[in-house]
């Protein structure tokens, strides 16, 4: 294997690259192998073991392709392909890190390096309490999209659809949005951290491109999906790792499927092209109640959020009689 390079202490999460090597064409080569291999090259590898699955299933598997890839009319099965392709982007991220710059994968997840699973839990506690204000600011405003992915709608029937969704959902969905906050606030962050010698241009940019990636849509969800972006971007630099940003991600996306599920139609949430600026409020009272909690617990925690000594946070959980944290 090759020899991999370690960053020096006091570094914060966007200048990572500093650590490993450099250069501005060098990120630009990360930044187009990340975009071929997430989007072209997983693609054709999950397409294919899909269709041997429909092949020896006895499917035809043309057919079966085409449904596969058709977000109009989605699937559960076309749905969990999906969820894959972006879950992709962790592999393909980490993999970049250590081709490109020499640096080992897991300095991706965080200062430490790794995830710090403990603080990933607070975070989600924090998300839910943020939802519950959201919920209660979305009550008191005008409708904010289709009313019929509003709680007391129409209840959808139970079928094996459904339940074959809901697994998707639950099992894919987690890995679907850590996928996308490996790629625009991980990678993406540490690459044009490292071009740019500037915090904002690691939270700005990624977060234009992360808003921009999601496709054609009106100006309110466009600026809906920039907003989440430069909140997950403060996140990850503010609390030095990607933790918050995948926690909040993660109970976004579980509420929205969710709530497509039982009240609405999922293939319509996906596609949300059109959105009404009544949104934005909802959006900003979840986030900004979300970056508030996650900076005050951070900082009575002492996460760590540059490179150095093991912070409290890193402390084990279980330490032996007569040792030392």
């Amino acid at each position: 294997m090759k020899h991999t390079l370690e960053p020096g202490r006091g570094l914060a999460y966007h200048q990572l690259h500093r650590g490993g090597r450099t250069g501005a064409m060098r990120a630009l080569l990360g930044v187009f192998t990340l975009l071929v291999l997430t989007l072209v090259v997983a693609q054709l590898v999950l397409e294919g073991l899909f269709a041997l699955g429909y092949a020896v299933a006895g499917s035809d598997v043309s057919a079966a392709l085409r449904r596969l890839v058709d977000t109009t009319h989605l699937t559960p099965a076309a749905l969990a392909f999906l969820n894959l392709s972006l879950a992709a982007a962790i592999p393909v991220a980490m993999l970049v890190t250590w081709a490109v710059h020499g640096l080992r994968p897991a300095w991706l997840a965080s200062v430490r390096p790794r995830i710090r699973w403990r603080w990933f839990a607070l975070c989600l506690g924090i998300a839910v309490i943020a939802l519950i204000a959201t919920l209660i600011v979305s009550g008191i405003l005008p409708a904010q999209g289709p009313d019929d992915t509003k709680v007391g709608g129409t209840v959808n029937p139970w079928s094996s659809t459904m339940r074959d969704y809901l697994l998707v959902i639950l099992f894919l969905t987690p890995l679907q949005a850590a996928g996308e906050e490996y790629a625009f606030r991980g990678y993406l962050t540490q690459a044009f951290g490292g071009i740019f010698r500037a915090r904002w241009a690691a939270v700005v940019i990624p977060a234009f491109l992360f808003a921009l990636a999601h496709g054609g849509q009106d100006v309110p969800v466009f600026f809906d999906r920039f907003a989440f972006g430069l909140v997950a971007g403060v996140l990850v630099i503010a609390t030095g790792g990607l933790e918050a940003g995948i926690a909040m991600h993660v109970l976004n996306n579980f509420v929205a499927f969710g709530l497509a599920l039982v009240y609405g139609n999922i293939s319509t949430t996906l596609n949300a092209s059109s959105g009404s600026w009544w949104a934005i409020p909802v959006t900003l009272t979840q986030s900004l109640v979300f970056l508030g909690l996650v900076m005050l617990v951070a900082r009575r925690r002492g996460i760590a959020t540059r490179t150095g000594p093991a912070g409290p946070e890193e402390a084990p959980d279980f330490v032996r009689p007569g040792t030392s944290v």
